[in-house]
């Protein structure tokens, strides 16, 4: 599987931003897809997952509520939406795909992973 991860950028608190991942290789809609994120001196942290149909989706508390993760099997695409950021939300993001359904909130759940995509949201 090829991740292609885009839609990061500068934002300021309060504002919003859209992340798609494109993927490629398998078919779309049999694995599970998530969202990381790592910050320069942090390790890299679970964002969101979302299983391959779509149905169950789950979420890290710190992004629950802001943070939508969505997938368009049709265009084999996944989303973040990510509205409300808050500096916080700083760091390179990352989409991954795991080898089954199961949409773990572990790396080591996931053995695809894009290059990333950087999301700095100033104060």
């Amino acid at each position: 599987v090829q991740l292609q991860a885009s839609g990061g950028g500068l934002v300021q608190a309060g504002g919003s931003l859209r992340l798609s991942c494109a993927a490629s290789g398998r078919t779309f809609s049999s694995y599970a897809l998530a969202w990381f994120r790592q910050a320069p001196g942090k390790e890299r942290e679970f964002v969101a997952a979302i299983t391959g149909g779509g149905g169950v989706t789950n979420y890290a508390n710190s992004v629950k509520g802001r943070f939508t993760i969505s997938r368009d099997n049709a265009k084999n695409t996944v989303y973040l939406q990510m509205n409300t950021l808050t500096p916080e939300d700083t760091a390179v993001y990352y989409c991954a795909a795991a080898s089954g359904n199961y949409g773990s909130r572990l790396t080591q759940g996931y053995v695809y992973w894009g290059q990333g995509t950087q999301v700095t949201v100033s104060s």
